[in-house]
């Protein structure tokens, strides 16, 4: 691959869409080392993930292993081919907020690691009576000492001639409080208090919310970065399991202290990788939100129908459909939702739904970029 006149294209590309006049839809992809842990023709070291998780030169060493397939493999609207400088970055996956409130790490073979639900009924307020984490202690005490490990490494090592920059520990951003929640208590345990126990829901959101407000204001002070913002980006899968009236009632007002805490005058963004369409409207109104990064399943026009030209959304093929599909089938698919309506106003971005799976063949994912370019244009 010509990977100078990739590079030169994507640069045209992002800097069109940047400046509201984009020459063709871009294509980006939610990628993380998963991806190149579990599968098995990567991974030939046959590293685990409590190796990656509990040794800080095997996570370095996996991420730019894993980063340097990705430049070489995985044709998207990216930078590919050596860099200039590579990144690194403390990664505890999904686990790492549930891990800080108290939970037990679980390792599953072929799997990403879990915390199962530990806040059972019978020691819910005991929970909340025990007051919130340290901001820097338990599994947070460990993302610092591996940020400190990284930033010791990138001091003297380069990867094939290039150096190593660590762009932070975990901890800055959050995964929600509802599907923090979900993560603590159960999603069942959680939906039913809220009606059963809404005393409890009410003090428990309150109590991840302030948490979790709190760890992030704490990590930017530490690092240095602003802790005043007028616009942040953050998720919550869970929210998909709410009615919008369920949403709006119970859950919406811990999202306003997030959104008062580090975005109070927007333009916002959320992820929200789960069928969360029918909270889209509610979200852009109440939040000041205006990008909506999607999961599955989503109908593409229909959601640009209803949030109109002027909000920007991420989404694409289904993840299962990349994995096991043809090229053929994958540029079908892809032709069908860059057809949908979904480019108008110009504030689209083809991405995978969502998170690329292990396993998805490299020529469907250039199948995917290649469709962009032929029915993407503007």
């Amino acid at each position: 691959m010509d990977f100078e006149a990739h590079n030169a294209e994507v640069r045209e590309v992002w800097e069109a869409y940047h400046a509201g006049n984009p020459i063709r839809v871009p294509m980006t992809l939610g990628i993380n080392p998963r991806l190149t842990l579990l599968d098995p023709k990567l991974n030939v070291d046959g590293t685990t993930f409590r190796e990656y998780f509990e040794a800080p030169r095997i996570m370095w060493d996996v991420q730019l292993r894993h980063q340097h397939w990705v430049r070489h493999n995985l044709v998207h609207d990216s930078e590919m081919g050596i860099p200039d400088r590579w990144s690194v970055y403390v990664d505890f996956q999904n686990c790492y907020e549930a891990l800080w409130f108290g939970g037990d790490l679980r390792y599953i073979a072929g799997n990403v690691p879990d915390v199962p639900p530990f806040v059972t009924d019978d020691r819910k307020w005991a929970f909340l009576d025990s007051g919130a984490p340290d901001p820097f202690g338990g599994w947070m005490a460990r993302n610092w000492e591996y940020y400190e490990q990284f930033r010791a490494f990138a001091a003297e090592a380069e990867f094939h001639g290039r150096p190593v920059d660590v762009v932070s520990p975990t901890g800055l951003g959050t995964d929600g409080p509802f599907t923090i929640g979900c993560a603590l208590r159960g999603a069942t345990e959680l939906c039913l208090d809220m009606y059963a126990d809404p005393e409890f829901f009410d003090a428990f959101m309150g109590f991840i919310t302030e948490a979790t407000i709190e760890r992030i204001r704490a990590y930017r002070e530490r690092l240095g970065v602003p802790v005043a913002t007028r616009t942040w980006g953050f998720a919550d899968d869970s929210v998909a399991l709410l009615s919008v009236s369920s949403y709006r009632e119970r859950v919406l007002p811990y999202h306003r202290r997030l959104i008062e805490a580090f975005g109070p005058d927007g333009p916002n963004s959320i992820h929200l990788c789960g069928d969360a369409t029918h909270l889209f409207p509610t979200i852009r109104d109440e939040l000041k939100v205006n990008a909506f990064d999607t999961g599955f399943p989503v109908d593409h026009g229909g959601l640009r129908r209803t949030l109109g030209p002027d909000v920007f959304i991420y989404g694409g093929p289904h993840v299962e459909f990349l994995r096991g599909r043809t090229p053929a089938e994958v540029r079908e698919e892809t032709r069908r939702i860059l057809e949908s309506g979904v480019m108008e106003g110009g504030k689209f971005v083809l991405r995978e739904a969502n998170n690329l799976a292990p396993g998805t063949p490299p020529e469907n994912v250039a199948a995917m970029h290649e469709a962009c370019r032929d029915f993407g244009q503007y």
